[in-house]
């Protein structure tokens, strides 16, 4: 993901309001299911392994059909690693995406210089087979060259991908000319049809002049390319966001701001996509700094209660079971336990 001009637009300290999760059963009509059905008909049941693995292409349809779905936006949180993909799925987030910020910082390297293109393959073919429908983050497609960019889509497709997002913004804080973003869009669509591009514009997010027009008209070009989605990160005002909604003929994604609309009100502005992008790992980043300097300052230990014990954690049974969500911190045995 190309920086944010302004990183303290979101600020690590803020933790977004999540609406209860969504389970791939209500969101989806019944011709979009046949083995992704739950476990159990509660959804605050849902754990990793109340699926079964999706048919290839099952997945990609049922993957499509959340952007449509009746209700709240599609909310996508965006992990780094296994566990934090598996920790969320377990939350019964039926739709997981990758942060490129979370990558690239995990390796040392800066986000959005296409530096991670062997890193992002390796953590999708870890994902990828996981009971969940995964979305990778791919920057801008690692590379100018569209066939290039086809193989990696092709790749990512066969590492069980059902998506990408794909960006015009370039490491030097400009953006790729339109026909080059144009036909990166169309190679992926020619080479994996059933792939869900989510087509990126950084006008917004890099503060470019005339913003509103120059997006029209970029999401346009990619619409007529073959993206099955747009997305605008940067763009949080409800106006514009109403306005836009309008002219569009996919779904429209927003990056989630903690100072911007709710994922609610984003929905009754018609938006059908709401991603968390590197909220999530700031946040965690943030939190991590924050109860090691707290203990280095005298203190016994963090300011909110550990999990459950290990001796808590029935053999056999889903790391749900284990009640992280209401604040505390997961124990070594539940972490672990997402890799089981």
């Amino acid at each position: 993901m190309t920086p944010s001009p302004d990183p303290s637009a979101f600020p690590v300290s803020s933790v977004p309001s999540v609406p209860p999760a969504l389970s791939v059963s209500s969101a989806l009509p019944p011709s979009s299911l046949s083995s992704a059905r739950p476990a159990s008909s509660g959804p605050s049941a849902l754990s990793v392994d109340a699926f079964e693995p999706f048919d290839a292409f099952e997945s990609f349809g049922a993957f499509a059909a959340l952007h449509r779905a009746a209700g709240s936006p599609l909310l996508i949180p965006n992990a780094w690693d296994h566990a934090s993909a598996s920790a969320l799925a377990a939350q019964g987030f039926p739709a997981i995406g990758t942060t490129s910020l979370g990558v690239a910082a995990s390796v040392g390297v800066p986000d959005g210089t296409g530096a991670t293109r062997a890193e992002t393959l390796l953590l999708a073919r870890r994902l990828g087979q996981e009971p969940y429908l995964l979305s990778v983050d791919v920057e801008g497609g690692f590379g100018d060259d569209p066939g290039e960019v086809a193989e990696l889509a092709r790749e990512l497709a066969d590492a069980g991908a059902v998506g990408i997002n794909l960006e015009d913004g370039r490491p030097d804080g400009t953006l790729a000319p339109a026909e080059v973003h144009t036909a990166k869009i169309a190679a992926v669509k020619s080479a994996v049809p059933e792939l869900f591009v989510n087509a990126r514009t950084d006008t917004y997010w890099l503060g470019v002049d005339r913003a509103a027009e120059e997006t029209e008209l970029r999401l346009h070009a990619y619409e007529q390319a073959g993206a099955d989605g747009v997305f605008v990160p940067g763009l949080a005002a409800p106006v514009a966001i109403a306005a836009l909604v309008k002219r569009l003929e996919v779904p429209l994604n927003i990056l989630y701001s903690p100072s911007g609309p709710t994922v609610s009100q984003l929905g009754d502005l018609g938006v059908r996509r709401v991603s968390l992008g590197s909220l999530l790992f700031r946040t965690a980043l943030g939190a991590a700094v924050r109860a090691a300097t707290d203990i280095r300052a005298g203190g016994s230990a963090v300011d909110v209660p550990v999990g459950r014990s290990a001796a808590d954690i029935p053999v056999g049974r889903s790391v749900a079971d284990i009640p992280v969500a209401d604040g505390s911190v997961p124990t070594y045995a539940w972490v672990r336990a997402l890799s089981g």
